[in-house]
Order: structure tokens, then sequence, then C-alpha cells
């Protein structure tokens, strides 16, 4: 049998041939790869540019309001009408620290309508403001104007970056001066990180402000103008008056950009080109490798076309082998298609059962949140219960000495006790529910009383002494009739579980003051063992207790002190230096006796 022409050439130079008729083919597949990449790299470098904004934006509007909301402080007020008065700086000095440390704030200081800054965060420190001028910075006058004074600078007297918010204090529709809070920004350019991406943010004169790449920082991005300059010059927001020229070369980078209307920064993120050259050149690398394996078993299979012309008559036992070759073949796919299908049934098996267990999940977490207001409940009605369950013995017995108008009294006491765990459960509810109810004016004294009678039984068992130091007058607070009962009756309950601890003699000690801002403090202290390290760390976590589950559920403490932040109070929990346990209850004292009655006290 004669071969064809082309067949009895080297068959290695016809590959050869092949191969530069198909090497063209690789443009397109560079093509494709780059588009394909650049989307990937450019979708990425978005969401990246829009996280690192929604976090940019975030802690700034975290501290937008709050000169606002500060200004009406009356410490600062004083300042600002007696500058002089040393005791009123040092109040105001004082409130602002304690605010910068609550707030997290990089400082917060006062100026009056000059100017000339009278009280500062930082008035104990090298670095304190108090006494230097910023009438230069443009917050100042824009919050003079009426405006909110927003600036990007870097302190001179600090030499730090950050960011301010200023708004004027106004009596009588006139600025006495400006509060303003320095928001530092250092924290927020750390969490950029170091990455092959680089990112930076612009003010409106171009000038690199924020990167991640300290060596770009207070460069120009494009050349300033002489009016820019002397703006620059007049509110030194950098550390130089003339910045640098930023050397970049726009071929090197994709860059992508997100402007923020209300600081006027323009953010970038910069990806270099060699992020999408190297996949580009892995795919060429790939697709050529490919080729030269195309080739190789095109030559192969040239060869095999060749010795099957040479073998062609070969006998009928060869054939039969290969028959059986491919037979095998087959078989062994079939048997790779039984598995595969039995993969897939064993998967939506899976996906089933993980369905199956995230319902359960959802219904444990029902049930949770079920049993936590059902033990909430059981706790606050445990002690109407107990006082229910006093009066009613003490009844039987007056019934049977014929006393029935004592009898009766206990029976108006005990149908009493029933309408508060009323308004108990109802009150629960409306907490779950997180409903807001505004605080009315409610007598302190009484509620201490009521609260006292519920424990009255348990006291004189307990043959504790009770010491009070509170004054004749009423004091009125801002509270609902029935949780500062609540509040009072918990507090009593746990003071008396300590004593039950210890040997007579068991004393409590009830006193009342008044705090320097204003508000109302009640002090319950005892002689017990008191607050042991980690309860005074986990005491108001709910179902955490130091006593056996028969005696207690753990949520008193939880509860109090979520009802008494609910009424804008504060409860504080110590250790007395001569022992026992001190409890602190500030609450905010009412603008006057009116409406003593609450809502909340109605079914």
């Amino acid at each position: 049998m004669r071969l064809p022409a082309f067949l009895r050439r080297p068959r290695w130079r016809s590959l050869a041939l092949l191969a530069l008729l198909v090497a063209p083919l690789l443009w397109p597949l560079q093509q494709l790869a780059e588009r394909y990449y650049l989307g990937e790299l450019l979708q990425q470098n978005r969401q990246t540019l829009d996280l690192y904004v929604a976090n940019l934006l975030g802690t700034l509007r975290r501290y937008e309001a709050l000169p606002q909301i500060l200004g009406d402080l009356p410490a600062l007020y004083n300042v600002l009408r007696q500058p002089k008065q040393a005791e009123a700086v040092v109040e105001a000095n004082r409130l602002l620290k304690k605010i910068r440390e609550r707030t997290g704030a990089d400082s917060l200081y006062l100026m009056d309508a000059h100017g000339l800054t009278l009280a500062a965060s930082n008035w104990d420190q090298p670095d304190s403001f108090v006494g230097r001028d910023f009438a230069f910075r443009p917050y100042f006058s824009e919050a003079m104007a009426g405006r909110q004074g927003q600036f990007f600078g870097f302190g001179t007297t600090s030499g730090k970056r950050g960011y301010y918010f200023a708004a004027a204090l106004r009596e009588v529709g006139e600025p006495l001066g400006v509060l303003v809070i320095k928001v530092d920004l250092d924290h927020t350019e750390q969490l950029w990180g170091n990455t092959p991406e680089r990112l930076l943010a612009t003010d409106k004169h171009g000038v690199v402000i924020l990167t991640s790449y300290s060596e770009w920082r207070f460069r120009a991005t494009r050349p300033l103008d002489a009016d820019e300059l002397a703006e620059i010059a007049a509110k030194l927001p950098y550390p130089t008056r003339d910045p640098q020229p930023l050397q970049l070369n726009p071929r090197d980078w994709l860059i992508q950009q997100q402007h923020i209307e209300e600081t006027g920064w323009t953010v970038r993120i910069l990806a270099p080109r060699s992020m999408l050259e190297r996949p580009v050149r892995a795919v060429l690398i790939s697709g050529a490798t490919g080729l030269l394996v195309l080739m190789l078993l095109l030559g192969l299979l040239l060869q095999r076309r060749r010795h099957y012309l040479e073998r062609i008559a070969l006998d009928t036992r060869t054939r039969q082998e290969l028959e059986r070759r491919v037979q095998e073949r087959t078989q062994d796919l079939e048997e790779l298609n039984r598995r595969l299908k039995r993969e897939v049934l064993e998967r939506e098996q899976a996906q089933q059962e993980l369905v199956r267990a995230q319902d359960d999940l959802v219904q444990a977490g029902k049930l949770s949140a079920l049993g936590t207001m059902s033990a909430s409940i059981s706790h606050e009605l445990s002690q109407p219960l107990g006082a229910i369950r006093s009066y009613a013995d003490n009844a039987g017995v007056l019934l049977d000495h014929q006393r029935y108008p004592e009898a009766r009294e206990n029976l108006q006491q005990i149908s009493q006790l029933t309408k508060r765990m009323a308004l108990i459960i109802a009150h629960l509810k409306a907490f779950a529910r997180r409903d807001r109810q505004t605080p009315e004016s409610v007598a302190l004294q009484p509620a201490l009383e009521d609260a006292l009678a519920l424990l009255v039984n348990r006291r004189r068992s307990l043959k504790v002494e009770l010491i009070r130091d509170l004054p004749e007058a009423t004091l009125w607070v801002q509270a609902g009739e029935t949780r500062l009962r609540q509040v009072l009756g918990n507090l009593l309950a746990n003071a008396l579980d300590s004593l039950a601890e210890r040997a007579p003699p068991r004393r409590l000690w009830l006193t009342t003051r008044l705090l320097d801002d204003g508000r109302i403090s009640l002090s319950l202290r005892d002689n017990g063992p008191g607050f042991s390290a980690e309860a005074l760390e986990r005491a108001r976590e709910p179902f955490y207790t130091t006593k056996t589950t028969a005696r207690g559920l753990g949520l008193g403490l939880a509860i109090c002190d979520s009802l008494v932040n609910a009424l804008g109070g504060e409860l504080l929990l110590a250790n007395e230096p001569g022992g026992g346990a001190l409890v602190t209850l500030n609450l905010q004292p009412a603008t006057s006796a009116v409406g003593a009655q609450t809502v909340e006290d109605y079914p």
C-alpha cells in the first residue's frame, strides 16, 4: 500500500509548519484573558473601595452631631459667661475630658467668640489647647456664622491629623462661643493595611491626606494655583505650605475613584498593572503549553496512523484484543457515570438535611427567647407572690379571731399586689417588645416604703436592723411607679439574701444625697460578705447568680440595670471599704411633682 505524499515527508517539519499557522491564535486568547481579569480586578477593587469609603464615613458620622448635642451642657455655658471663674473652667475641663474618654474622640475644646480656647479635654497635657487662638481655622468662622463647621487639618499644637466638627453655643440668638470635636483618622488609615493595592484620599485641593503608603502623604496630585496656595497658607491644613507633587505614572496603575459629597474628598484605589499582567501571562503560558501538547498529540496521532497503515494486514487476534480494550474502557466510563449519579444523590440528601438543621436552629432560638421571658416573669413575680402568701395567711388568722377590719385590710393589700403583678407582666411584655415610655415624676420615699413593706416579714425573720438617712421632704425623680418599685424590690431582696449568709448583727443602711450634676443618688449598703471579683464583672449578665438555682435565676440585677438605663439613670455596684456591698442608684430629678401617678400604674 502506497502512502500519500504529505505522509511520506518528515513529520516534524509538518508539525512545525502547523505550529506557525496556529500560533496567531494566542493573540485573541490574550485579549480575552485581559478583558476577563481586568473586569474581575476592577470589580474586586470597587468592592474594596466601597468598603473603605463606608468605614471612613461611619467614623465621621459617629461624631458629626456630637457638638450640637453637647452644646446644651450648663457647664460649658458657665465658662462662656464667666471665663475668669476658676471653678467653672475646671468643671468644664473635667467634663470635656470625661466626654472624650467615653466617645473615643481625639480631643474636645471650647472657644469664646474671638477664637480663644477656654477649656479643653487635654487641659492637663503638655500640648494643651487652653489659651490658644484658633480663630484662623475655617470651622470657627463657619460655626460662628450659624453653620456646622467641618475641616480637615494638621494640628498646629498636637502635630496630629484630624477631622474637626464645630457648632456654636448661642444665647438669645447670639453666639457665645464654639465647641469643637477633633476626630483622629490615624486608626482609619491603619485599617487600610499593607496590600499591593494603594489607597489614598485627596481633599478639594488634590492633596493626599490619607493613604496606605506613607511616602505619598501630603503630596499634591495636580498642580496648585496661587489662590489655592494662599488658602493653604491661611488655613494651615497640612504640615507644609507648599505640597510637593506626587510623581505617579497613570500607565503603571489601574485607578478607580469615588467622590464623597459630605467632605469634598475623593478616595482612589490604585492597583499595579502587574496584578493584571501576571494572570494574563499565566494564561498565555497555559495556552502555549496546550498548543505544544496539541502538537505532540498530533505528532503521535500521525505516527500511530503510519503504524496503522503498516500493520493493516495484522491478523484477527490483534483486532479482537483491541475490541476487548475498548469494551473495558466503556465499562470504566459506565462505572464512573454510576458513581457520579450516586454522589449527586448524596449531595441532594445533605442539602435537605442542612435545611432541616436550619429550621431546627430557628425553632431553638424561639424557644430560648420564650424561656428567657418566662424566667423574667417568674423572677419578678416571686416577691409579690411571697407577700400575697403572707397576707393570705395573716388574713386567715385574723378571721379565726374575728378581727374582720384587719382581715379586710389584708385582703385589700392582696388585691393591690395582684394589680401590681399585672403591671409587672405588662411592663415585661412592653420591655420585650422594646416599647419606650416617657418617664414621669415619681416620689422616691413612698416607692421605697412600698418595696420595704413587701419584704418586712423576711427582714424581721432575719433580724435585720434598718438604718435610714432620708430627708423629710419628698424627693421626686423621673421614673415609672411600677418600674421604680420593681428595681427597689429587687435590690432590697438581693441585700437580704446577702445578709442571710452572715451571723447577727445584720444591718442595712439606706441613704440619699444630691449629686453635683443634679441627680438624686440612693445608696443601699449592708454589712454582708460583699461582691466577689467575678460577681462585680458579671453581675449584669442574665442568668448569672451566686445563689443556688432554688433561690435565684440570676435575672434581678440584669433586669434592674436594663430598667434603670431605660429611665435615664445609672446603677453602680461596689464593695464598701469597711466590708459589705454598696449598691448606688442614680436617678434624674423630676422638674415638678405634677403627674406623680404614671400611665403605667393603670392596667
